[in-house]
């Protein structure tokens, strides 16, 4: 592909990107009609959506299009299979310039579709926009397959607190890049494309979970919107919260005390809820605390302490984002 967006237009745009598509059964009638159908035998659907703005949620010295697409869906995917239900279809919103060549949103478009494969969801449809900045912008919607959804408001004291998942992996990729490394290149690609484990989240719902979310903002962010919904306090074990050897390398190169990254870090979209005591989880689970009567306001502790060092928060100064 030769030539720029404006240059394609946003019909040939169009033509263009849904030509890359794949679909699934459940996809009843795909893009190309004033709107998508997709089969909802539950006869509920969970949605979601997510935006990713241009230097502040990605940056294209950083990653390829491809890696923008991938992460961008896998967010949205991720939050479906938190609610404990199967992802099904996503909707693409974008912004670009006229001048982003076209092989931009092409391969964005490859990496949306090939990370809703992993999901075993599709792209049904959106819209796209000339302006100056480019955005993304996604909604995915999900089956809950007949199961209740799982939502933050049902953790109960004497509940235990168990994540799957990686934790950490994309703050200390970040870290490595903001340096301007691109390596250990395990992390590295763990912040340009987060692994969520979609196939958690409704097995978290067969197996019990009476809360859950996934790990955006940070495991002790995310985990302080269970407990402030459930009216709880939470307390996690930092001796039970796996660190690798590798990040704490990181760490010690760059200063950072890891386990910051691991409790506070955000975009790795890891799977966390709380089950009853006597749940038998599978090995995949890591017990990492437990639900507790609220001391006083619900609130999340790391080893019976408040935990000072926050969560990403999109109007605040952190720098959990690229």
């Amino acid at each position: 592909m030769k030539g720029t967006v404006g240059e394609l237009g946003e019909f040939g745009l169009i033509r263009e990107l849904t030509s890359r598509l794949t679909t699934t059964p459940a996809v009843r009638l795909g893009p190309g009609d004033d709107g998508a159908v997709v089969a909802a035998p539950d006869r509920r659907v969970v949605a979601s959506t997510d935006i990713l703005l241009e230097g502040r949620h990605f940056r294209r010295d950083w990653s390829t299009a491809y890696d923008v697409g991938r992460k961008a869906a896998a967010q949205n995917l991720a939050d479906i299979a938190a609610m404990g239900a199967v992802p099904t279809a996503l909707l693409l919103g974008l912004v670009v310039p006229a001048d982003l060549p076209v092989t931009w949103p092409a391969e964005l478009m490859d990496g949306i579709r090939d990370e809703c494969q992993v999901a075993g969801a599709a792209v049904v449809g959106g819209d796209v926009v000339r302006g100056d900045t480019i955005t993304v912008a996604i909604t995915a919607l999900g089956d809950l397959r007949n199961h209740e959804p799982v939502t933050r408001s049902g953790a109960q004291p004497g509940d235990v607190v168990a994540v799957t998942g990686w934790l950490g992996w994309s703050a200390a990729g970040h870290a490595v890049l903001s340096r301007g490394f691109r390596s250990p290149r395990a992390f590295v690609e763990a912040h340009r494309r987060p692994e969520p484990p979609y196939h958690a989240g409704p097995a978290a719902a067969s197996l019990g979970a009476t809360a859950m979310t996934d790990v955006s903002d940070g495991l002790v962010a995310d985990l302080g919107h269970i407990a402030e919904a459930s009216k709880v306090r939470i307390d996690l074990r930092s001796a039970d919260i796996d660190v690798p050897s590798q990040m704490s390398d990181i760490g010690q190169a760059v200063g950072v005390d890891p386990l910051q990254w691991v409790l506070s870090g955000g975009e790795d979209h890891a799977i966390v809820a709380t089950f009853p005591p006597d749940a038998k989880l599978p090995a995949r689970w890591k017990v990492i605390g437990e639900v507790l009567n609220p001391s006083a306001l619900p609130q999340v502790t790391v080893d019976g302490a408040p935990w000072a060092h926050g969560g990403w928060d999109h109007f605040g100064d952190g720098k959990g984002a690229e």
